[in-house]
């Protein structure tokens, strides 16, 4: 076949050039479009010279004609607000969309708009949204025309605590999540958290008990469970650039050992080729996923205090973000989810 023409909207952010990157080396697409609504008409090289000679295409605006005449598939890497509105026109064009914004992660718009102080989109547009959690829900992104893409912290922490909420080893109203985030997590766009000054050679909480990430978290988390789950997730923001870690916790029920818990998340990860569970006294670090699709889980079971520490880490901007949507891209074209991501982390 012809290779799949896909467009990027919101290819000036950190998660739309993650994006070009993995898709200039994907063998079954072509990136037909690169679109910025603020830097229409510039070449993407001038805002990224590490694409010079790689990809000097000029920046296309906000067109759903234009869109539809170069592309099939669009990827829309917006801030959260923008894909509300534009993505209901771009599925009645007849695109296929994968949104890597927040915008349609949550079922229920009222929860939407108490979180991310936006308007919800119409509710059979978030109804229509298959949430792309791969190693999940990966079987319902099949054959699909559109996919929300998890969040970031979403993913690092349902994939930690999914086998074990599911199997019922840890009661589900003890779960504490303890997260930290590099500063891409925050975007490209100026703000002072992200200034060098503020964050280098220091460690700062921020968001407590109000990140947006919170119902999305619990959305997933509940439907594994078969109940309705309240977590607390407190997140922190760490001077390097990419990466998550989620440090987890929970109340074992029965006596579990590590070796236990090995088994069980090795078999319920069976076939998922990005997860990747480390053996018994061996926890994994940020640096040992970055820029790959993997997430690297580890335990540690304590008995004398009943509880269990999970640790899940991911490339914040690959698996938390454009690594996942082309995962979600190949599930939606029914190809090997592994196509275009077969990537050695960088190290060191």
């Amino acid at each position: 076949m012809n290779s799949l023409r896909v467009a990027i909207v919101g290819s000036t952010g950190y998660g739309g050039v993650e994006l070009i990157r993995l898709l200039l080396q994907h063998p079954k697409v072509t990136i037909a479009s690169v679109i910025s609504s603020s830097n229409s008409g510039v070449s993407i090289a001038e805002g990224f010279p590490h694409l010079q000679e790689i990809l000097s295409d000029e920046l296309d605006p906000i067109d759903i004609d234009l869109i539809k005449g170069k592309a099939d598939v669009v990827f829309t890497a917006t801030p959260s607000g923008v894909s509300t509105e534009l993505i209901p026109r771009l599925l009645e064009a007849g695109l296929k969309v994968i949104d890597l914004s927040g915008d349609f992660r949550l079922k229920s718009g009222e929860l939407y708009g108490q979180w991310y102080k936006h308007k919800a989109a119409e509710p059979q547009y978030l109804e229509r949204a298959v949430y792309g959690l791969a190693e999940l829900f990966g079987e319902e992104a099949r054959g699909v025309d559109f996919i929300s893409n998890p969040g970031c912290y979403p993913t690092a922490a349902a994939l930690g605590l999914a086998p074990a909420l599911a199997a019922g080893w840890i009661d589900p109203d003890s779960v504490i999540i303890d997260a930290k985030s590099g500063v891409s997590g925050s975007g490209r766009g100026l703000n002072l958290s992200a200034h060098f000054s503020e964050v280098n050679e220091n460690f700062s909480v921020y968001k407590v008990n109000r990140h947006q990430h919170i119902p999305e978290i619990e959305q997933t988390l509940s439907l594994i469970a078969g109940r309705e789950i309240t977590v607390t997730f407190t997140t922190h923001l760490v001077p390097m650039t990419r990466g998550i870690m989620c440090t987890m916790y929970g109340s074992l029920n029965g006596d579990r050992t590590e070796e236990d818990l090995i088994e069980l998340y090795r078999k319920y990860y069976e076939g998922r080729p990005f997860v990747r569970i480390r053996g018994k006294g061996k926890w994994p670090a940020t640096k040992e996923v970055a820029g790959s699709n993997y997430c690297d889980i580890g335990f540690a079971a304590d008995r004398r205090t009943g509880r269990l520490t999970i640790i899940s880490v991911i490339d914040n901007i690959v698996k938390g973000a454009a690594g996942q949507a082309v995962q979600n891209l190949n599930l939606m074209m029914g190809w090997d989810e592994q196509t275009g991501l077969r990537l050695t982390p960088i190290f060191p």
